[in-house]
């Protein structure tokens, strides 16, 4: 395993626009930060929100991995999602990380959302009614992994998991 600041592993960005009133029935996908809290777990390959879009929006190409900017507490804000698929708007408020081809989207979002790395990134939020994170807090946190191949496994055995528990939700 190795050990690296995301800096050296990703390319950073901020989704633009939209708020819950932009909605529409139909249009082009998008995501809104506060459904990270509500509506989606590591994976990200299904939008049921839609929105029509201008000339500013931020396009998915797929395999981004979206962490909120802001939140009620340090600790629901260091959470992540990948985004599997493109084409999908990434609204504002989303923190967007690109990762390298020698990262895999879904365990840096799973790693980004649990244990150590999440204990750091809570600790680098800042706020107190309403908590922010910053993409400069992102690049600093150290990131702990395998080969390629490894990060592959470990995201589609978590994958598996997450479709499993949700089907049995729907129970």
């Amino acid at each position: 395993w190795e050990q690296r600041k995301l800096g050296e592993l990703a390319t950073f960005s901020k989704g633009i626009g939209f708020s819950k009133s932009d909605l529409k029935s139909s249009g082009e996908p998008i995501i809104l930060y506060g459904q990270l809290y509500t509506q989606y777990q590591t994976v990200i390959n299904d939008v049921d929100t839609f929105v029509t879009s201008n000339k500013n929006s931020i396009f998915s190409e797929g395999d981004e991995v979206i962490v909120p900017a802001s939140g009620e507490t340090a600790e629901d804000i260091a959470r992540a999602s990948a985004v599997g698929k493109a084409g999908i708007i990434l609204g504002g408020d989303l923190n967007i990380i690109k990762p390298y081809s020698d990262i895999n989207s879904i365990f840096l979002a799973l790693n980004i959302s649990n244990g150590k790395t999440q204990k750091e990134l809570s600790k680098k939020a800042q706020g107190k009614s309403v908590v922010h994170l910053r993409n400069d807090d992102l690049k600093t946190i150290a990131l702990i992994y395998p080969i390629i191949q490894e990060q592959q496994k470990i995201g589609s055995f978590f994958t598996a998991l997450d479709r499993l528990i949700t089907t049995h939700q729907r129970k």
